[in-house]
């Protein structure tokens, strides 16, 4: 293996770490990083994981119907999971005890998705190393904001901050691990649309429906400059791959 790519994969890893502590020591400012995770979550699923999915649909000839149907029945399925568990499994002190089941969830997809990040570096990289350095550089600035986000989701769900920093360390190391994958196994294109797809609808029910729902609390031009802030980063991020 290049040493250069492994170089990249381990400069996902300290991103990642970065901005997850910069959430935990920062987490008295925690209604602000909600705001950003909000706005970062809906910006990354339509500006960055639908038009990567819709892309492949498109090569590979998939109706694009296909992908709306698995981002709203993701979509609802969150919403479901949220809802089923909120109300039947837990009563209001037991999730301010052990957290509610959203969060690993949550943060277990931002994991998948970064692992993802690590594929897209490999097979970039194999294909040409220059494009595959632009890609990766692209994903270390935006595994910070990734690193935030995991942080955030664990929070917003009551976790404390040991189980926040696990699955930060996850979500570190699942770039590494993704673009190690890609000298063993290949993900097949029509599967990887699909994937793409389940994740638009997850993030967009993360960021518009449940972490959203923190702000409201609080003044809403202040909730606001952090949430399109987050959405201004990650179109500029975007448009520069």
């Amino acid at each position: 293996m290049d040493t250069v790519v492994l170089l990249l994969a381990l400069m996902t890893f300290s991103s990642t770490l970065a901005g997850g502590a910069v959430a935990i020591k920062l987490r008295r400012y925690l209604p602000y990083f909600f705001a950003f995770a909000a706005g970062s979550l809906i910006a990354v699923a339509f500006f960055d994981i639908f038009p990567e999915g819709l892309g492949i649909a498109s090569s590979l000839g998939m109706p694009v119907r296909y992908l709306m149907i698995a981002i709203v029945a993701s979509y609802l399925f969150y919403n479901f999971i949220e809802r089923i568990f909120l109300v039947h499994h837990y009563h209001e002190g037991e999730i301010e005890e052990k957290g509610h089941i959203m969060g690993p969830i949550g943060a277990s997809s931002l994991t998948i998705h970064s692992f993802l990040d690590g594929v897209a570096i490999g097979v970039a990289y194999q294909a040409n190393p220059a494009i595959g350095i632009i890609v990766a550089l692209a994903v270390i600035f935006h595994d910070f904001n990734d690193g935030i986000n995991t942080v955030t989701v664990m929070f917003r769900n009551r976790h404390n901050v040991k189980r926040a920093a696990t699955f930060l360390m996850m979500d570190a190391i699942a770039p590494i691990i993704g673009v190690l994958s890609t000298y063993a196994i290949a993900i097949p294109e029509a599967y990887l649309a699909v994937i793409l797809a389940i994740f638009t609808g997850e993030f967009i029910y993360l960021g518009a429906s449940s972490i959203m729902r923190e702000t409201f609390q609080h003044t809403w031009w202040k909730m606001m400059i952090p949430t399109t802030s987050a959405a201004l980063l990650i179109f500029v991020l975007t448009s520069i791959i």
